[in-house]
């Protein structure tokens, strides 16, 4: 089972369609009220003429229309502001007041939305509208309003505890926690409920996913596709799907289903870029990435991505400019800066190498590879003394004076003398982990290196080469240092 990445999306979109369905009201509000009055007062067959005229003069019709046509002029603070010459008698309207509290959500000015919901609340405890709005409103505002969120998810599942916007909130909370058991569950209340809701279908089937519950996942995302077949984020997840069983070919049939759909999709590309990589197909990895880094070129993963696939083509050049707007677009991305050092190291640029290196080192200290690196930095760039001094440093931090990472330090450090060069040897043989051995195996080479013993430098080289273990970074400076 491949390590799945925390969702950037959660399937919390029925909150945000609610806001939208309340918001739509006033599109076809002015033709229902009508019709109940024309109703209610036998004219349902006047003419056209009359009917406008009849409308223009109901007042909830006409408020109706004029924040309809300030809405469509993107004018929200000034819809909001409508209600405030509101007529008296529509001032208690609760339609009218629930489209008010859903505007103030979107204006992100959801204490104002909550006095409003309140109000309605106080005049019907069980308006399941009235109470799933205050969800929405509470979870806008943040961990300061999580409380009354909690409050009202309680008051609604009192009164249905198949509630689709409840559950559907609290299976989110679950998600985030990485608790994809319970949140699986709460989806399947939601389910209950609404059996058609594409918002608990996603989650239901993202959360099996997480789960390894390939089937339930597969039915969930088949179900949604059967409700709409231009849902591209199920075309993405059966994607994932088969990539689990290493069926890469069906996933980029998958995915690019999504694409079709929706081809501005930043993950979409990222996700043809990987099955693209694992079918060997490189020239349309890297055209995948390319295009995720054209749609979020702030974004670092894309660049992430396509350094390794260049990496691993030896077009180093090109992995060398993609690992350095890895670290532009996310400094705090650290795995980043040891394969920049690395290919700066390769390209004979000291100080770029160097001030990666140290970089690298500062968030892992314990990694004896990175001092010895930044050493042989500042001594390639011609400043031995510089070297020294900073290796001075990191040896006062080391506690144990008996390991063989200290030794090699001190012996970097001294730059000799022999004696300690012939017992670093013997406790290289004697280190029995592979990769210890590796790569102390790789400094002592380097440590000739730096003295201009060329010829005990390769012999060392050599004896990392012939391990044929590349799984320390050292393997390949072994490598490099052979080819030259």
């Amino acid at each position: 089972m491949k390590i799945k990445e925390i969702p950037m999306k959660i399937a919390g979109f029925r909150m945000i369609k609610k806001i939208s369905a309340v918001l739509c009201v006033w599109s076809i509000f002015s033709a229902a009220v009508f019709a109940a009055d024309a109703k209610s007062t036998g004219k349902a067959q006047e003419t056209q003429k009359t009917t406008s005229a009849a409308k223009s003069q109901n007042p909830k019709v006409k408020f109706v229309q004029e924040l309809q046509s300030l809405l469509n002029s993107g004018k929200i603070d000034e819809a909001i502001s409508s209600f405030d010459s509101l007529d008296e008698k529509l001032k208690d309207d609760e339609g009218l007041l629930m489209i008010k509290a859903s505007l103030l959500i979107s204006a992100a000015r959801t204490a104002e939305a909550s006095e409003v919901l309140s109000r309605l609340e106080q005049k019907n405890p069980s308006n399941i509208d009235v109470l799933e709005m205050k969800i929405i409103a509470a979870k806008a505002g943040g961990d300061k309003t999580k409380a009354q969120k909690n409050a009202a998810i309680s008051k609604v599942l009192a009164l249905d505890p198949n509630n689709t916007t409840a559950n559907i909130e609290l299976a989110q909370e679950n998600v985030l926690q990485r608790k994809y058991k319970t949140a699986r569950t709460y989806y399947q209340k939601a389910l209950v409920k609404s059996p058609e809701d594409q918002n608990a279908l996603f989650g239901y089937g993202q959360t099996s996913y997480y789960l390894n519950d390939i089937e339930e996942a597969k039915k969930a995302f088949n179900k949604m596709l059967e409700i709409n077949p231009n849902d591209a984020i199920a075309y993405q997840y059966l994607g994932k799907l088969e990539a689990e069983d290493d069926r890469y070919k069906y996933a980029v049939e998958y995915v690019q289903k999504a694409i079709a759909i929706e081809n501005d999709n930043y993950e979409f590309y990222m996700d043809l870029g990987t099955y693209s990589r694992f079918l060997g197909k490189f020239d349309d990895a890297e055209k995948a990435w390319t295009k995720a880094i054209s749609i979020n070129p702030d974004y670092f993963l894309a660049y992430a991505y396509r350094a390794g696939l260049y990496d691993e083509q030896n077009k180093f050049d090109k992995a060398l400019k993609d690992y350095r707007k890895v670290v532009e677009t996310n400094p705090k991305y650290y795995f980043a800066y040891e394969a920049l050092g690395i290919l700066a190291w390769h390209e004979g640029n000291w100080d770029e190498a160097r001030a990666s290196f140290e970089k690298a080192y500062s968030y892992n200290k314990e990694n004896v590879s990175y001092p010895l690196m930044i050493f042989a930095c500042w001594n390639k760039a011609g400043n031995y003394q510089k070297g020294k001094m900073f290796l001075e440093t990191v040896m006062k931090g080391m506690s144990d004076k008996t390991t063989l990472a200290f030794q090699m330090i001190r012996m970097y450090h001294d730059m000799g003398p022999g004696n300690a060069e012939t017992d670093i040897a013997l406790k290289i043989q004697k280190e029995d982990k592979t990769n210890v051995r590796g790569k102390m195996l790789y400094y002592f080479a380097l440590y000739y290196e730096l003295k201009n013993k060329e010829q005990l430098a390769l012999k060392y080289y050599g004896e990392v080469k012939n391990m044929q273990s590349p799984m320390f970074f050292e393997y390949r400076l072994a490598e490099w240092s052979l080819e030259k």
